[in-house]
């Protein structure tokens, strides 16, 4: 799998939950960009580089659940305008990697 720039996206319609040893952010849709190989999402809490964190996203199309990790990889901006986050997704099985690829198309990437 490899991660690719993507100039705009529609976001997602279901909210995202992102989790971290002790952290668990439930996002809104609005909040973030899902691409084949990775996420990017807005939160009011930091991560630092390298976290390896666990998502759970959600098909708009038929509700299925796809569960994935990731690793941060970037984290930039502060407590006052929040952080603009940007994940790889790493170790996915087959299965998950079919069913992100769906949830990608149908947010029409």
């Amino acid at each position: 799998m490899s991660a690719r720039k993507v100039g705009s996206v529609e976001p997602l319609e279901q909210p995202v939950t992102v989790e971290a040893r002790q952290t668990r952010l439930t996002l809104n849709p609005e909040a973030v960009s899902l691409h084949k190989g990775g996420i990017e999402f807005r939160s009011q809490t930091a991560f630092a580089p390298w976290v390896e964190m666990t998502l759970t996203l959600q098909s708009p199309v038929d509700g299925t659940r796809v569960n994935c990790t990731g690793v941060v990889v970037d984290c930039q901006g502060n407590k006052h305008v929040g952080y603009h986050v940007s994940m790889v997704f790493t170790s996915m099985s087959k299965q998950a990697e079919a069913r992100l690829n769906t949830l990608v198309q149908t947010s029409a990437i």
